[in-house]
Formats: structure tokens, sequence, C-alpha cells
């Protein structure tokens, strides 16, 4: 991987940074964030192929511990958490999305900074997010469909052309035009970050003036909620006995989400104060992975 990709954080930061301080540079690309997902979703396609897929196979524990851990921790713990810190309705909906989406591309580069297992990092985002596209509109009915009408069916038809699309014709391109797919193939994760960091900027740009005026237990909720993730994604599967490469990898897969889509699902099913948790959480996860990177990249050297 491009050495330039250490620098993934850093630059979110400051995209995040200009965005805030100068919103119009953004704002007119909200219509961008849906394609920007789509066209990430493809970019990881097209670094699959079907045989990656005999991962799940080759290491249906690591995997199958992940995808659990995942949908059950994200979203459980999102829904707790609004109840503990009492927060309001739009910030239920945006933390539950956030909980429950699949893990986020992100999570690819900082388990290649980690020394983590980066094959399995992106078969893990892969599968979750192929599984997430049926999990993510039950999970949110299940957990606050009892007091909010949430839109099922078509959230389900949204994600599957969001998500499951682009990614099918990812990997489809790179079967079938294999030998142009390698060489660009290093690029991907670069051409993958820049879009990341594009939409974290449209996104908080839509919401800088919400942001300016930011209850702090929405900030406390989204913070505690990715360090939960990101402690029990590891610690579990140590717990399990699997060994310290693959439980960074399950760490990064389980604490860093899609949030980005779920902004879009906020956006388009539901409020703009829904996605206050979502911007939220697209920087936050982008800081304490990185810090959490540094950290193991240190100590594995040692």
């Amino acid at each position: 991987m491009n050495q330039s990709l250490q620098l993934f954080p850093l630059w979110a930061i400051i995209c995040s940074a200009i965005a805030y301080f100068n919103p119009s540079l953004f704002t007119g690309f909200k219509s961008s964030i849906v394609p920007l997902l789509m066209f990430i979703m493809l970019t990881m396609g097209l670094t699959l192929k079907p045989a990656d897929f005999k991962r799940v196979v080759e290491n249906k524990k690591a995997v199958g511990l992940g995808l659990i851990l995942q949908f059950t921790i994200m979203p459980v713990t999102a829904f707790l958490l609004c109840h503990l810190f009492t927060l309001d309705t739009h910030m239920l909906i945006g933390m539950v999305l956030v909980g429950a989406v699949a893990g986020g591309t992100a999570s690819n580069v900082l388990c290649y900074l980690a020394k983590g297992d980066v094959a399995l990092s992106v078969t893990m985002t892969a599968v979750s997010t192929l599984v997430g596209v049926i999990m993510t509109p039950l999970l949110t009915n299940l957990l606050i469909g009892h007091n909010i009408d949430i839109p099922i069916f078509s959230m389900l038809s949204s994600l599957a052309k969001i998500v499951l699309l682009p990614l099918l014709v990812g990997v489809t391109l790179n079967y079938v035009f294999a030998n142009v797919i390698k060489k660009i193939h290093g690029k991907l994760p670069i051409i993958a970050m820049l879009a990341i960091i594009f939409i974290i900027s449209i996104i908080v740009a839509l919401n800088q003036a919400k942001l300016q005026t930011l209850n702090l237990l929405i900030v406390a909720a989204v913070v505690t909620h990715n360090l939960i993730g990101l402690t029990l994604g590891y610690w579990t599967p140590k717990k399990f006995g699997l060994d310290e490469q693959i439980c960074r990898t399950i760490a990064f897969e389980v604490g860093m989400q899609n949030s980005g889509l779920a902004v879009a699902l906020a956006i388009k099913f539901f409020t703009p104060a829904a996605a206050i948790a979502g911007t939220l959480f697209s920087i936050w996860h982008n800081i304490s992975g990185s810090i959490l990177a540094g950290y193991w990249q240190k100590k594995s050297a040692n």
C-alpha cells in the first residue's frame, strides 16, 4: 500500500476543519454522497475476486465471530447509550443507524497501519457489507421500530442499490478484466480514501450549524460507542484464542462503522438532525482508529 495512506486520519481531520469553517465549499455536493458511497463500494469490489471469499471458509471462526460482534455489540450498545444519556429521538435514530450498518472501508487502511491481517480485513468488510444490506433495516426496525416508523423495505431497496449492486459490479469487472484492473489495484485504496474524506467533509459542512450548538452528551455517546466496539472487538476474539493479528483486525472491523452510509440513510429516510451521530462518528473513529493503529504499529516494531 502507498505510504500516503498513513496520512488518511490527518487529512480527514484537516478536511473536516475546512468544511466546518467554510461549509459553502462542500454543501453544494450534498447529492454526491450516495454516488460517492456507490463508488467506494465499487472500488471495494474491484479489489476482490470470487476466490477471495474462500477466506470466509478458511477463517470461518474469525469471520463468524466478527459478524456476530458487528451486528450485536454496535447496534445494541448504540441503543443502550441513547437511553443512558437520555438522547432525543433524532439522536436515537442516528445512533442506531450507525450501530446497525456494516464496518467501514477505513478499517482496511487502519488495519494495514496496525500490522493486522489486511486480506482478512477486506474480506470481512465485504462480507459484513453484504450481510448489512439485510441486517441494517432489520436491526433498525427491531430496536426502534416500536415507536418510530421505519421504512424497512425502502431501506432494503436503497441498500441493495447503494451497496450490493456496485460491489457485485466491481467483483465482476475484476474477474472479467483482471489484467487491466491489476494495473490500478495499488491505487484503489487511495482513491477510496479520497472519496471517504470528501464524504466526511460534505457531512460536516451540511451539519455545521448543528455542530455549533452540539449537546456534549451526543459527543460522549458517540465516543463511548466507538471505544466499546474497539475494545470488545479486540478482547472477545482474544478470549476465543485467536492470534494477535486477527484480534487487531476484528477490533477495527467492529469498532469502525460505515458512518457515511448511516448519514445517507438518515438524510434520505429521516431528518438531517438524525445524521449528526454519523457525522461525529465519521470524524471520531478516524481519530481513535489512527491512535490505536499507531500504538499497535509501534508495539509490533519493538
